[in-house]
């Protein structure tokens, strides 16, 4: 199994903005493998599907960012999905608009959707890909992550969007991870 989370916030009012980049990338990857429709239960929005002999999970919390591990929790354990089996992609501030890195487990980083999901599992060794925002300039933290991409940044935002999904692409296609980590980072 794969079960690749994108971390964001639900609804209209956040569909685009820089905190959303795991649920665009997850909307990326449902166009790519021609998946059209969503369930909604555990607290999420998922699709299940096959590619080969591979089961794929693609999933959305709809917990809010800040209690993303409840709806993550619930499906790892209906599903009986391991550790090894997640992937999850995050926004981070700490590096450039658009450029990803790939990371085998480690600490939420500040991230409070990465904390929220390490509580709620009981672990830090889940597979991550970090998609970079940048740190704003002239506004709070919070107002950054809750508004979209300026017209200027958007091509590298969505070109680290692309680059995320070819890398799950890659994975769902039996990559292993430090392949792709030797590929993207």
């Amino acid at each position: 199994m794969k079960c690749i989370i994108g971390l964001g916030n639900p609804g209209k009012k956040y569909d685009k903005t820089k905190h959303n980049m795991g649920f665009m990338t997850i909307d990326k990857l449902m166009d790519s493998y021609n998946q059209t429709q969503m369930k909604k239960d555990f607290e999420a929005e998922y699709c299940k599907f096959k590619v080969g002999s591979e089961t794929v999970f693609l999933v959305k919390p709809l917990t809010f960012m800040n209690d993303s591990g409840r709806a993550v929790r619930m499906i790892k354990g209906y599903f009986q999905i391991q550790d090894d089996e997640i992937m999850v992609i995050q926004d981070d501030l700490d590096m450039p608009i658009g450029k990803i890195r790939l990371r085998s487990k480690g600490s939420a980083g500040g991230h409070n959707g990465i904390k929220s999901i390490i509580s709620a599992v009981g672990t830090k060794d889940f597979k991550r890909i970090k998609i970079g925002i940048q740190h704003p300039q002239r506004q709070t933290v919070v107002n950054w992550v809750l508004t979209p991409f300026s017209k200027d940044d958007a091509p590298a935002a969505f070109n680290g969007i692309d680059n995320a999904a070819a890398a799950v692409e890659d994975w769902i296609d039996g990559a292993s991870f430090d392949q792709l980590m030797n590929k993207y980072n």
